[in-house]
């Protein structure tokens, strides 16, 4: 492993997913797999797309160089592998893209990020893209306020990198980032049904006293959803613009930040001291 990305790793690690340079308006996650001929782990940092169906696609790219990745060779031997994300980690199957399914998702890369071309350019091997199908989560250690603030910053950093992304984008809508600000709704939506199903509860019966919190902790999670449901009608739409998606996203932040900042204020040191 190089230093350059050795350092990339533990800025990770450190920052929770987090890093600066010529990565720091980057999608990535950190993958593990099990070395082809040593059998030892091998972890590197990789860009990554949403698909849009749950699964994170990486490209084998090197760059460009005329020899599939170390990771990529791994991968074939062994489909298992670890995913870090800088909140979550998991295991997680991978599947090799064949056919039109692997074109198409190749060229919502290049939509997205014309670099991905450019490799293509330097070889003659049609640069691999790979799945990454979660299997099993790994229970976080982290006690639970400071993990409700490590899932606020993964929120945070996405709408971020969506908004960038909007800022980038020419008059007609990719089809990538139409997948990311959808993926990013249903995060957004899969996170406050289960603090409404799971974590609220919880809080309801051993803090009554916070029940003026919770109650508008609840009806904000009311005007979150709705928002969430303009914004998914929206990219729905071929005829929707730049500027509407930009309203719509930058509105929808606005209501999540401000929602964020209070759930951390009143939550994260009562949840820090429950135990069990």
């Amino acid at each position: 492993m190089t230093d350059f990305n050795n350092a990339i790793i533990e800025e990770f690690r450190a920052n929770g997913g987090t890093v600066g340079g010529p990565f720091e308006s980057a999608r990535l996650l950190l993958l593990t797999t099990t070395g082809a001929r040593s059998g030892k782990p091998h972890t590197v940092p990789l860009g990554f797309l949403h698909d849009g169906h749950g699964r994170m696609l990486v490209i084998a790219s090197a760059a460009g160089s005329d020899r599939h990745p170390a990771w990529f060779h791994n991968l074939r031997a062994d489909q298992r592998a670890t995913v870090e994300t800088g909140t979550f980690t998991f295991e997680a199957e991978a599947e090799i893209l064949a056919g039109e399914e692997r074109d198409e998702a190749f060229s919502r890369a290049v939509e997205a990020d014309p670099g991905w071309a450019e490799y293509q350019r330097k070889t003659d091997r049609v640069i691999p893209v790979v799945a990454l199908s979660p299997v099993a989560a790994k229970p976080s250690e982290r006690p639970w306020g400071d993990d409700l603030v490590a899932t606020h910053a993964m929120f945070r950093r996405e709408l971020a990198l969506v908004r960038q992304e909007i800022a980038r984008s020419g008059p007609g809508l990719g089809a990538q980032l139409r997948i990311n600000c959808l993926m990013v709704c249903r995060g957004l939506a899969h996170h406050h049904t289960a603090e409404d199903a799971e974590l609220f509860p919880v809080l309801d019966e051993r803090h009554p006293e916070l029940e003026p919190v919770m109650r508008r902790l609840r009806e904000e999670h009311r005007v979150v959803e709705r928002l969430i449901e303009e914004l998914e009608e929206a990219i729905q739409s071929a005829d929707l613009s730049r500027d509407e998606l930009r309203a719509k996203v930058d509105h929808l932040t606005e209501e999540i930040e401000a929602h964020l900042d209070y759930e951390e204020s009143q939550l994260v040191s009562v949840l820090n001291n429950i135990t069990g």
